[in-house]
This record gives structure tokens, sequence and C-alpha cells, in this order.
């Protein structure tokens, strides 16, 4: 079994882009953390985070003036932050949300090595900083996956149960089924997201293009059909896996949730007695994911 479990995560590989698509280093008169060789942006602030595995990963927190919520986005696997920054920028603009993005171990300028569980420790650590330095609350955090960027993503969305709401973009139900049509959950699978959404109480937006070629256009549509809180999902008509963001009706169906999700927080506001945040201890971008042996 442990073969075949080799063999999976074999085929089930990361691709961080090689070399990293930026660096980042400390200026000296302010001793901040600022991205080497890419134009800066005054509402862009980089973090360099301790994970529970002992990696450090770089996180970057791109601020709205006027955002009424944040966006926890995690990236698909053969892309960096490099890569995201355009989108990042155009996000905040038009969804006028404040952005939190970060490189999985082993991409870009983090440490470590990527795995499916380095992810989740990825992922934690940014939402603790997001707690800590930013005192962003459950109630004002919409998780955001592409792809298998989708695994950190439910993985924190079944923890958080007072969570906004939920992006799944291009995602997957897990990821044998995205080499394979099984039908049963197999113990050495990853990112098993087809039994985590299950868990999942916030209002959930699935986006799937029609024609994708890599994960197929029935994962998406049973992640929506699992869902507990189903938001109108969006379909889109000729989108392949890695362009999604080129169609108008992307950024038109994002930010219809988006207002959504401000009506939700204005009609149904958190009880009073759950107000402490719990800790978790425990083309532009058309290189979002790719599967193959090494």
């Amino acid at each position: 079994m442990g073969n075949v479990t080799s063999n999976v995560a074999a085929k089930f590989a990361f691709f961080p882009p090689e070399p990293a698509t930026y660096g980042i280093t400390t200026e000296e008169e302010t001793g901040k953390l600022v991205f080497a060789g890419v134009s800066q942006d005054k509402n862009m602030e980089v973090h360099q985070l301790t994970t529970k595995s002992g990696n450090k990963v770089v996180a970057t927190f791109w601020r709205h003036p006027f955002a009424r919520f944040t966006l926890l986005y995690s990236h698909g696997n053969a892309a960096d932050l490099g890569q995201m920054i355009e989108l990042f920028m155009e996000l905040r603009a038009h969804l006028r949300v404040n952005i939190m993005s970060y490189d999985y171990s082993g991409y870009g300028a983090s440490t470590g090595k990527p795995s499916e569980f380095n992810t989740y420790y990825d992922i934690e650590a940014v939402y603790n900083c997001l707690r800590s330095d930013y005192g962003i609350k459950q109630e004002e955090l919409i998780l955001y996956g592409q792809s298998v960027g989708s695994g950190p993503t439910l993985h924190m969305a079944a923890r958080l149960k007072r969570l906004r709401g939920v992006v799944l973009h291009s995602a997957i139900l897990s990821g044998i089924r995205v080499l394979y049509p099984v039908k049963m959950t197999l113990w050495f699978d990853i990112f098993k997201n087809i039994d985590k959404i299950r868990h999942v109480n916030s209002q959930v937006l699935v986006i799937h293009g029609t024609n994708d070629e890599i994960v197929d256009l029935s994962h998406g549509k049973r992640l929506w059909e699992l869902a507990k809180e189903k938001y109108d999902p969006l379909w889109v008509k000729g989108g392949g896996h890695c362009n999604l963001e080129t169609y108008p009706e992307y950024i038109k169906h994002l930010r219809k949730f988006i207002n959504a999700m401000e009506k939700l927080s204005l009609t149904n506001p958190p009880p009073k007695e759950l107000t402490n945040e719990p800790s978790i201890t425990e083309t532009k971008h058309n290189r979002c994911l790719r599967f193959g042996k090494k």
C-alpha cells in the first residue's frame, strides 16, 4: 500500500514555478519586508509567518480603505504570488475587499517542501495572522480556493463555524478523483474535499468552467450539491481551468456574491455569546494547476 500511496503522490505533484517569480527583501529605512523586483503597492504588506511544521511562508495583505470583508485566497499548484499580483489588484478594486494570500511551503520565497498537510498548516498560520495583526473576525472573512487551493480552503472552512462565505473556483472533489472516477474515498487520497464540504456552515459559491480540461465540471457540480448553504453557482460557458478570470461574468457574479454577503451580515449578525475568536493551532494567470508525473 505504501507504494500505491507514493505513486499517487507522484501523479498529484506540486509544481511551484522554478525559479520563483519574486523574492523578498527588507527595506533599510523601515525594516519592513517587501517584494524584490516587483513594483511596490503602498497598500500591500508582506509577512513571513512560521507554520506549525516550522516552515516560513510568505503572505501578502492587500488593503482596501473601505473594505467590509477580507478574502483569504489560496491559489493553484503551479503559480506563486509573483504571478498573482495583477489579479489581486483587480479583485481588490472591483470587489472592494481586502485580500490576504500566501505561498504554500516550498513555493515562491516560502521555505520547506509542498505537501497536503503543509498547505493546511500554511493556511492556519495565515488565518492566525489575520486575527492577531488585523483583527479580522470570522464573520468578516471569505475563504477563496482555486483548484488545489480548494483543499486548504475547505480544511479551514469546515473548522470556522461563523465564517461569512466560501468561494470554490475550479475546485476538486479530491486528488484521486481528478485522475480516476472513483466512487469511494480511498484512505490514501489527498484533499478530500468531498467529505469536508459537508461540514461547512457558511454560504458556498462554486465557479467552474464547462470546458475545464483538467478538473471536470462534475467536480464543481457535485461540490455545489453537497454544500449545506448553497449560493447560485456560476458555470462559465466555454471556460477552461485557468482562464475564468477573463470572462465578464466572473467578476460580475463575484460582486453579486459579495453584495449578498453584506446584506446577510446585516440581517443575520453573530450571536453575542459567540464573540470570542478561537485560534487555529492545528494570459494573466495561466499556470494555476498541473497534473502529471515528475
